[in-house]
């Protein structure tokens, strides 16, 4: 492709160099630069690709767009513009043929219920022999084809380009969770999304985001973009903030203050969750397979996107009512006069959510272990601290994904949450021994809750990352056939 064609209604000065060479990829890590590609310079958190633009030529790259002055004596032509991450979105988007115009895009944002949220859709939208395309924080998917994901949403070229395979593998609908972190970089800037999905919003990333202020306004963007429909949880206190910022039909859904569609009548179990849910002067039981109040809202969000695309609700009901999502609220099969359950539950207020959905339960002691990434939000561990304190009948505080951290440092954080509440805990700092203590503490009908890695099958470690799959864990330390 030109390189004129993949820059279209895009301001640049061309530094050296024309646009009138071919164009066989593009490239944001010069490491996958090849012969006849384009590398984008993006300015990262910890380095900036301008610094890596040589090491791109020498492997092929015969034009490099940048936004800021350099110098280099290679023949190669060399562009550029104002911001190179915001261009590299709608260079993406001209390079792949503008896929998203030819799919039904629904974006779900939200600090917590995303990933739920958007298996409900497409469960739903399955249920009709529609292909679906998924993009999230578990994994990618193509129909029932499954593609690896290193993050929520992924870099705005890695996505154009999973909008281009969906579209040549006749995918009709795309469901994808779009992070804040995601919004604020503009890997979605050229998406055309038809529904937008909003959650809730409590304290998570100000690491990134500094203050939630800028946390909601990030979010906000998403349903300045939408143009069918703006599904929004009326029950969150930042409900008011994303309807101002809606630009589409506002169809509300909640529990507490009116809505459009509501939850009536609900009954909360260990193995699940019944409600009734009325849209206006039509009602249907709905039952899930995931417990928690937090489930009534999460499939709620869902039945409101089936409305606004005129699925029946007798589709909606037998689609839900299976469900299941790994990593949240995840029931473990095992041999044991107990049960262990793994959720991702990372938040504050995602923790309360999943310790409130075990109080309606004639269950023993609830033991909950849990630890708080490093390198992220550090204010709210003493948060969690205390929430765990309040809800829990025993707290083992450990590591969750330490990364550059201390851990000990990341758990005396947690630790002084705890110390305000009356709850007995216990220090293990190894994740893999503290499910071993827990496990080997609990007693008959007593529930063990392993909080914050869910779907993960890894551990973030300063060294590096491990194999860490709690469900593997469980079953070794219960088989007796621990790795050593």
């Amino acid at each position: 492709m030109r390189l004129a064609d993949i820059l279209k209604d895009i301001e640049y000065t061309i530094v050296k160099g024309n646009v009138d060479v071919d164009i066989r990829g593009i490239c944001y890590d010069s490491r996958k630069s090849k012969e006849g590609s384009m590398f984008v310079a993006i300015k990262g958190f910890k380095s900036d690709g301008a610094d890596y633009i040589c090491d791109a030529v020498e492997r092929g790259a015969v034009a490099v767009l940048v936004d800021s002055e350099i110098s280099i004596d290679k023949d190669i032509t060399v562009i550029k513009v104002e911001n190179t991450r915001k261009s590299l979105a709608k260079i993406a988007s001209n390079y792949y043929g503008d896929p998203s115009k030819q799919l039904f895009l629904i974006g779900v944002t939200g600090t917590n219920g995303k990933t739920s949220v958007t298996y409900m859709i497409k469960s739903i939208l399955e249920s009709q022999n529609n292909k679906v395309g998924l993009i999230g924080t578990i994994q990618n998917m193509i129909g029932d084809k499954v593609y690896p994901t290193e993050r929520t949403t992924p870099e705005s070229l890695d996505l154009q380009r999973y909008l281009r395979l969906m579209v040549d593998e006749g995918v009709k609908y795309v469901v994808m969770e779009v992070s804040s972190h995601s919004l604020a970089l503009n890997r979605v800037d050229e998406c055309d999304f038809d529904i937008a999905v909003f959650t809730n919003l409590t304290q998570d990333h100000l690491d990134f985001h500094k203050t939630m202020e800028d946390y909601a306004n990030a979010k906000s963007k998403l349903f300045k973009m939408a143009k069918t429909a703006c599904v929004i949880n009326i029950d969150d206190d930042y409900s008011s903030l994303i309807i101002e910022n809606s630009n589409a039909k506002v169809v509300t859904y909640g529990i507490k203050d009116y809505a459009y569609i509501m939850a009536k009548d609900i009954k909360n179990g260990i193995k699940g969750v019944k409600y009734t849910v009325q849209i206006e002067d039509i009602k249907s039981d709905i039952s899930l397979k995931i417990p928690g109040l937090f489930s009534v809202y999460n499939s709620l969000a869902a039945i409101a996107v089936a409305f606004i695309l005129g699925i029946p609700l007798q589709t909606v009901r037998m689609a839900l009512k299976d469900v299941k999502i790994k990593g949240r609220f995840e029931v473990l099969d095992i041999d044991a006069p107990y049960n262990v359950v793994i959720d991702y539950a990372h938040t504050p207020d995602g923790l309360e959510n999943l310790m409130k959905a075990f109080d309606e339960y004639d269950t023993g002691r609830k033991i909950l272990l849990f630890g708080c990434g490093g390198d992220r939000d550090k204010g709210k561990r003493p948060k969690m601290g205390e929430v765990a304190g309040r809800y829990a009948d025993f707290v083992i505080i450990t590591s969750d994904n330490p990364r550059s951290e201390d851990p000990m440092e990341i758990i005396s954080e947690i630790e002084a949450g705890i110390k305000n509440t009356k709850c007995p805990y216990k220090i293990v700092e190894n994740r893999r021994e503290a499910i071993k203590y827990a496990l080997s503490t609990a007693k008959d009908n007593d529930i063990v809750i392993l909080a914050g890695k869910g779907h993960e099958t890894y551990q973030v470690l300063k060294d590096g990352v491990i194999d860490f799959d709690e469900r593997e864990i469980v079953k070794e330390i219960l088989d007796g056939d621990e790795k050593s």
